[in-house]
């Protein structure tokens, strides 16, 4: 038996975004993903859109009940901007309502809930004034965050602040695949800055208004891994981690900027518009704990022909194909369980062994009602098998000292996936989208409970 620490976080992570459902009702105003989907449908697997979620607004009473069926003594879910103050300035009445019911009938059912306050979702009043590329999206940020605090404070002692700020940065400033869809370097630079001040801002307002509680911020983690120990490879190796995991990780838990990142982009003229006085907040303000979601590894070769001064990120590193992968062909990962492991040996080694816990881990697969049984369960044992390879590892990790105390599978309910709509499914809980949105646990679901009950599996 692989037993885990006393009191550990067995749970799962969800969004609002992507499971509430009632995109504009209820006084919630329009987000980038709203806006995109009513001008763009076509972009959206199967005209899926924001709408089309998992309509947890008028089941979460049933919902908190059924996280509580499965062991689940913990979700990390969040509060959508939009919702809370849909013009960024007065608070919506419905929506704290119905926040704070969502957050009292968790906590009735053994739930403790972790609370997010960012999952990609700006608001589209924002977004017209320039979004995060502006300094006025860091203050506006900080007064969301304020109200959230305010208005939850005594129902949440847990908080995090943005989930994977390197993907709305990546998707949206270089990718193409979340709005605005552009590509431009030095605008995704910009961007980054100014989502970190703006985490940095709601740290501070977090310790004036509820001292006693606990913050942090969750960050997608891809460890990378060079092609050969050549000079270049390392170096794109070195440069994919600066760009990637140290951008943030450094200044939250560290309170500082990383030095050689900071050298990397003065030379390609690639330096973000700060501040005189950010450096000051960051030191001050940094988190009480990190969440770190991780899916596969990040495999990089030297470029073999880099724009100078780079102009994308494959100026600086590019992928490469590992001969040996395993991969998850609906989603187009590897798996490499082995990553978590160096995962937790980075946080003990390189940032003070902060406590930290795995925020996501999971795996999406397409047209899972190829597995149901006589009985109408899903039998997902690839997804069993899967969170075992990686909780071995994530075991190993803490045997040997380091500081993590929970692990978060993606995600609790079937839930809509951006662009994917519901092309791949990751829940313990099978949504219905033809029969009402009706949960039904898949044989994961039965597994994770027992996981919980024991805080541990047999190997």
């Amino acid at each position: 038996m692989k037993k885990f620490p006393e009191d550990f976080l067995w749970g799962a992570a969800l969004s609002g975004p992507q499971t509430e459902g009632y995109a504009l009702k209820e006084g919630k105003s329009a987000s980038t993903w709203d806006y995109w989907f009513k001008e763009n449908p076509e972009k959206f697997n199967e005209g899926q859109g924001p709408e089309v979620t998992s309509n947890l607004y008028e089941r979460y009473s049933e919902d908190c009940k059924l996280m509580k069926a499965i062991g689940l003594n913990s979700i990390r879910t969040s509060i959508q901007w939009t919702r809370l103050l849909p013009d960024g300035k007065i608070v919506n009445a419905d929506a704290v309502a119905f926040y704070r019911d969502y957050f009292e009938k968790m906590k009735e059912n053994g739930v403790k809930p972790i609370i997010n306050l960012f999952h990609f979702d700006m608001p589209m009043w924002l977004m017209e004034k320039g979004g995060w590329e502006t300094r006025e999206s860091v203050d506006a940020f900080s007064f969301y965050a304020r109200t959230a605090f305010e208005c939850f404070g005594d129902l949440v002692e847990d908080w995090t602040t943005f989930n994977e700020p390197m993907v709305h940065i990546e998707c949206g400033y270089l990718q193409g695949f979340h709005y605005p869809a552009i590509v431009d370097l030095k605008k995704a630079v910009q961007v980054g800055y100014h989502t970190l001040m703006a985490h940095v801002k709601a740290v501070q307002e977090f310790r004036k208004i509820l001292p006693k509680g606990s913050i942090g911020i969750i960050l997608n983690v891809s460890p990378s891994y060079s092609r050969s120990e050549s000079v270049a490879d390392l170096k794109a190796k070195a440069a994919a981690d600066l760009l990637n995991i140290k951008s943030f990780l450094d200044p939250v838990a560290l309170g500082k900027m990383n030095q050689e990142l900071i050298a990397l982009l003065k030379e390609h003229d690639l330096l973000p518009d700060a501040l005189p006085e950010d450096q000051k907040a960051i030191a001050e303000n940094t988190v009480d704990f990190i969440g770190l979601n991780y899916y596969q590894p990040s495999r990089v070769q030297a470029p073999e022909m880099a724009a100078y001064p780079a102009k994308a990120l494959e100026d600086f590193y590019q992928p490469y194909d590992w001969a040996e992968k395993k991969i998850n062909p609906y989603r187009g990962w590897e798996i490499y369980p082995e990553a978590i492991y160096d995962v937790a040996m980075m946080m003990k080694n390189d940032y003070n062994n902060l406590p930290w816990y795995v925020s996501e881990n999971g795996m999406g697969i397409a047209d899972e009602e190829r597995f149901i049984d006589d009985s109408g369960m899903i039998q997902d044992d690839y997804r069993i098998d899967f969170m075992k390879d990686h909780l071995s590892y994530l075991h190993q990790g803490i045997e040997e000292g380091s500081n993590c105390f929970g692990y978060h599978a993606w995600t609790f309910i079937d839930c809509w996936s951006w662009l994917n709509g519901y092309r791949n499914r990751y829940g313990f809980y099978r949504v219905d989208l033809e029969n009402d949105y009706k949960r039904s646990v898949k044989k994961s679901g039965l597994w994770y409970k027992k996981l919980s009950e024991q805080n541990g599996y047999e190997a």
